[in-house]
């Protein structure tokens, strides 16, 4: 089964660098996997590293090469279809960078459990980082500490209560 009966993006479905890129620092992944007409990941990559070949319908590749992992393509995604994976965080230690149209914002330090593309909990990781600036179009990017073995799995988190 695919996307389009089950509802959830699958790994081979997807473009991914290769593990001397990963080497390199943090690199854009695309998980868009529907031909519909939209571009803003390409009008915002300051370095041209997402490109859509023909039609505007067809789906968006990266240049692992030139993309610098600025994160820009992230928060300009529509369908929030984006993600930077770091494996150069820590020794054993990654880092996935997601768009996150919630609130309240989660804080550096916060402990969550990470969710795969099927929302099912894979591990539990820590946010790093979170940026809400002007740039980003209004939607932040959680950045997650999460074993490496983890980084292309994890696509989201549940905050864990305190309650």
């Amino acid at each position: 089964m695919g996307f389009l009966e089950t509802g959830v993006v699958e790994k081979k479905d997807i473009r991914t660098p290769s593990e001397k890129r990963f080497q390199k620092g943090p690199v854009a992944i695309i998980e868009c996997v529907q031909q519909i007409p939209c571009n803003p990941c390409v009008e915002s990559c300051p370095q041209n590293a997402i490109s859509i070949k023909g039609s505007i319908n067809n789906i968006p590749e990266v240049d692992f090469e030139l993309c610098n992992g600025c994160s820009m393509c992230i928060a300009n995604c529509p369908g929030l279809a984006i993600f930077l994976v770091d494996n150069t965080y820590e020794k054993e230690k990654s880092t996935v960078s997601i768009p996150y149209e919630f609130t309240p914002l989660p804080e550096k330090g916060e402990k969550v459990e990470l969710l795969n593309r099927s929302g099912e909990k894979c591990g539990e990781g820590e946010v790093v980082r979170v940026r809400n600036a002007k740039f980003q179009d209004r939607t932040p990017i959680v950045t997650l500490a999460v074993n490496t073995s983890l980084a292309m799995d994890v696509r989201f988190f549940r905050r864990i209560s305190n309650d």
